[in-house]
């Protein structure tokens, strides 16, 4: 079934199809991950690494789906996604050692990382002057997902709380039951009018992929929304660790957290608008500044209020960049390499969010956990300054 490439019924049932498949995808690891593995016989090394297999499947994934689907089509890449979120979560159900569980978590690693650019691709194809909102509306429908799953997760390992191995059951029966309900909604998204990339060959996909990689303003683009994320994985790992040490309850610490995913998710589509109205480069210089300053501010701040109103003006900042950047490299690339485009920005989101933790944690180390902060606010800073650069010597190549 053919439709209008500016129809609201694919973006509709993309939005829906990635709350469940995001909430499918987080209620896996947050909060049972760590307690399955510790059930199983793991330490804390083995947990880390549990922890980190899908992320490594997305750096590595992320790409090659983005290209496969500037040849494939959109959708078939989706419904591959798909199959992934539906049979993943079952596989849990047979693991009994730690090992069996890295694999299934390296399997399950791959839904997203195809999921995510493939849809961020498609959207982009079908909208271009509302483009920036758009693309905040899905990711506040996979916000939601993500906000709600460990509460779901939480409250299922609670009412099971006696019986330690059925809890992680029920919870992997319902991470299954959202992933086969994502799939069923892939198999019902409409065809696009024009499915991009749908008749490449291998060579003209190749051609389209050095284009993307080759272009210097996508490229110092992604760099910067890589760079927000190692700040987001910073304040993600350590600021609960920071606040334990200023004296500041667990209670507390979930409201920060809690905040800055809300606000993240309440602001993303008005962000989008804005960039669609008044620009995107702008945006993401003053949103990258503005969260560098905020997280640079943790390390001065020691009571509860104080802590709330960065962590909120951070979520902000986050909303700020990242509502921009995605449209913005959409803009910069051809409708059929957009996903070749939205690969490597899912890569390079993945590499910034997960080299985040590990470089802050060797700086809170040596120097303590405002330290870590800090790196985090100069890595920003460099990326903002370096994309100014080029936003100022380069300006034919951009669009808004």
């Amino acid at each position: 079934m053919n439709i209008d490439r500016t129809s609201s019924r694919p973006f509709t049932i993309l939005c829906i199809t990635g709350f469940l498949a995001i909430f499918s995808s987080t209620i896996s690891k947050s909060p049972v991950l760590p307690l399955f593995a510790t059930h199983l016989g793991a330490g804390p090394s083995g947990v880390g690494m549990v922890a980190a297999v899908s992320a490594f499947t997305g750096i590595i994934a992320s790409i090659p789906a983005g290209m496969l689907s500037d040849r494939w089509g959109r959708k078939r890449m989706l419904i591959m996604a798909s199959v992934v979120f539906g049979t993943a979560p079952f596989l849990y159900l047979f693991v009994t050692n730690i090992w069996q569980l890295a694999i299934v978590r390296f399997y399950h690693g791959f839904a997203t990382a195809l999921f995510i650019p493939v849809s961020m691709a498609l959207i982009s194809d079908l909208f271009h002057d509302e483009r920036g909102e758009r693309l905040g509306w899905f990711s506040t429908s996979t916000l939601l997902g993500r906000f709600a799953a460990p509460i779901a997760g939480g409250t299922l390992l609670g009412v099971f709380a006696a019986h330690p191995a059925f809890s992680f059951r029920a919870v992997y029966i319902v991470c299954g039951a959202a992933g086969t309900a994502a799939f069923v909604l892939a198999l019902r998204m409409p065809a696009t009018h024009e499915e991009s990339g749908a008749h490449q060959n291998w060579s003209e996909t190749w051609q389209a992929f050095r284009s993307v990689i080759s272009h210097r303003a996508i490229l110092i683009t992604a760099l910067v929304e890589a760079a927000i994320l190692f700040a987001y994985g910073t304040f993600e790992a350590f600021l609960p660790l920071y606040a334990r040490e200023q004296g500041i309850s667990t209670y507390e610490t979930g409201i920060f957290l809690s905040s800055q995913i809300l606000t993240l998710a309440l602001t993303k589509p008005v962000m989008g608008r804005f960039s669609d109205k008044h620009g995107r480069r702008p945006q993401i210089i003053v949103g990258a500044l503005s969260g560098a300053l905020s997280i640079a501010v943790f390390s001065l701040s020691s009571s509860f209020l104080p802590l709330l109103l960065f962590s909120v003006i951070f979520g902000l900042s986050l909303s700020v960049v990242t509502s921009a950047t995605s449209a913005y490299i959409a803009d910069l690339s051809k409708r059929e390499t957009h996903g070749s485009a939205m690969g490597i920005l899912g890569s390079v989101m993945d590499i910034g969010h997960t080299t985040g933790p590990i470089a802050a944690g060797i700086a809170a180390s040596a120097f303590g956990y405002r330290i870590s902060f800090v790196s985090a606010s100069v890595v920003l800073v460099l990326a903002s300054l370096l994309f100014s650069v080029m936003m100022f010597h380069s300006p034919h190549e951009t669009s808004p």
